[in-house]
């Protein structure tokens, strides 16, 4: 797809550069908060789709898909992004939703699985936040910075803070690491934490880039964000988030069905208020989804 076409995805304006919510849950343990037991679909059994941090926006789809496809909805509620892909991988889900392309990328190449998204939903900026200053100008040198520590989502985090003039890079490259970080050309310094750990972390470094998932319990408005990348921007395609499926799955018509679901405008509506107006709406073809995560497992050094 070319650089033309991905931009006309997403509108742009609507508060581009700040971050959208979700709810916040701290790390209580390694399983899901809804029970154990196989994927089901079934007939007779309800579709088991894994979230992190449950919100009125899953809520919302499932009703939907109950009424008006006749699919009943389990969701599964786990308490940090490491969880639901190795669940959906051991068949105890049907489906996930809770990531981007890259993260998803990410995940097959390091586990050798071939999970893949069956349906869009939103794209979301990730954008820096702090206690202690109003403007992004307002940070002095030494600074200390906290970005989550998965290799996705701190490269991202790593890449905004380069955007926003704080920190200089070596080389351009798609997934920096704090090592490509230029410490003596740069502002702040970068601290990786767990992403879930963010949040606490503005009560002592003075700043930190956090994950939507982890902004509404804690009380952050996403408004408030001093600076994040742009979801317009055609770099930020491997940043749309997805319903992922094992690829046995990838033709399930059923499961098609519920992902297209975020896109009734009931759904919509809600996800908008929920982020403050922050999330952009992905509407687009689950095979140029498809293609995207080929095209990033390959730029991060897995597949031909």
């Amino acid at each position: 797809m070319s650089t033309t076409e991905r931009s006309s995805l997403y509108p742009h304006g609507a508060s581009a550069l700040a971050a959208a919510s979700a709810l916040a849950l701290a790390l209580t343990g390694c399983g899901p908060d809804g029970g154990d037991g196989g994927s089901s679909g079934a007939e007779g059994e309800p579709f088991r789709i894994g979230v992190v941090g449950v919100n009125e926006t899953h809520r919302l789809l499932a009703q939907l898909a109950e009424e008006e496809l006749g699919h009943e909805v389990e969701l599964v509620n786990f308490t940090d992004y490491n969880q639901p892909n190795p669940a959906l991988a051991n068949g105890d889900l049907d489906a996930n939703w809770f990531q981007h392309i890259a993260y998803l990328a990410d995940y097959n190449a390091a586990s050798g699985d071939d999970l893949t998204p069956i349906g869009p939903t939103e794209i979301v900026p990730l954008s820096l936040y702090s206690a202690d200053y109003e403007a992004v100008d307002d940070f002095r040198e030494g600074d200390e910075i906290a970005v989550p520590n998965d290799a996705v989502n701190q490269g991202r985090a790593i890449n905004v803070l380069a955007q926003a003039g704080l920190v200089e890079l070596r080389e351009d490259t798609p997934q920096p690491q704090p090592r490509d970080v230029d410490e003596d050309a740069s502002t702040v310094t970068v601290t990786p934490l767990s992403a879930e750990q963010t949040v606490n972390a503005l009560q002592s470094v003075q700043g930190a880039v956090i994950n939507n998932s982890f902004l509404n319990d804690a009380g952050i408005d996403p408004k408030s964000a001093l600076f994040g990348d742009d979801p317009g921007d055609p770099a930020a395609f491997p940043f749309v988030n997805a319903f992922v499926v094992r690829a046995e799955d990838g033709d399930n018509e059923a499961l098609a069905a519920i992902a297209a679901l975020y896109h009734d405008d009931r759904v919509l509506e809600i996800a908008s208020e929920l982020s403050e107006g922050t999330s952009v709406p992905a509407d687009v073809d689950v095979d140029e989804l498809r293609t995207a995560l080929s095209d990033y497992q390959v730029a991060i050094g897995d597949g031909e």
